[in-house]
């Protein structure tokens, strides 16, 4: 099978949508970019979101040759993406910001910066360690043009909705308030530690196959 069905691309993009979590993002934006204009605050959101397309189609193309060149089995990436992408879920569903995104330091550090289209927005906060891991366990299922081409135009989606949300990031904080920001992030925590448990139990399946049957 060279590609799979557009229900699982679907699902790649309800997982990406998850993790990237642009709503639960949106407090952090709004605070790095308080002292800004209307204009500068929405041209930040749209250099942010155009840097996490990016990073996550340079990986796309080139995951493999990432795992390659490490010696990694897919099977152990499935289990150490799974088990990271867990760990930040949990965060997701205690409504915090996880440690794996942005620690205290670089959260200090990004309060002095002019801008932070780039970093801290577009990386590590939108395109994170688990975005990427992500991406690159997608990206091994097959091989075909087809396959890629589906995920490409999930990735670019991604990054047109999260620009669309950061440019109403002032008309979503007012709605939601932090109440119902909080919710959002919860419920996008949830679908990732399901997702976060199938990749370990499907990594495990690879790296001992007699859990298989």
């Amino acid at each position: 099978m060279d590609a799979g069905s557009i229900g699982e691309y679907l699902k790649f993009f309800v997982a990406m949508l998850a993790i990237v979590n642009p709503v639960g993002t949106i407090p952090i934006f709004i605070n790095l970019t308080a002292n800004q204009d209307k204009v500068t605050r929405n041209k930040n959101g749209s250099m942010a979101s155009i840097s996490m397309g990016i990073i996550l189609l340079v990986v796309l193309f080139s995951g493999e040759t990432i795992l390659r060149f490490f010696g990694i089995s897919v099977g152990s990436f499935r289990v150490g993406g799974g088990i990271l992408i867990l760990l930040m879920a949990i965060s997701m569903l205690n409504a915090k910001m996880s440690n794996v995104k942005q620690t205290k330091e670089e959260e200090l550090d990004s309060a002095e910066r002019d801008s932070v289209a780039v970093v801290p927005l577009g990386t590590p906060l939108l395109a994170g360690p688990g975005a990427i891991s992500t991406v690159i366990l997608y990206a091994q299922r097959y091989t075909s043009a087809v396959h890629y081409v589906y995920l490409f135009g999930a990735i670019v989606l991604l990054a047109c909705l999260t620009a669309l949300l950061f440019r109403l990031a002032p008309t979503i904080t007012r709605l939601l308030g932090k109440t119902g920001i909080n919710i959002v992030t919860r419920l996008m925590g949830l679908i990732m530690a399901a997702m976060g448990v199938e990749f370990i139990a499907n990594g495990l399946k690879q790296l001992f196959p007699v859990l298989g049957g």
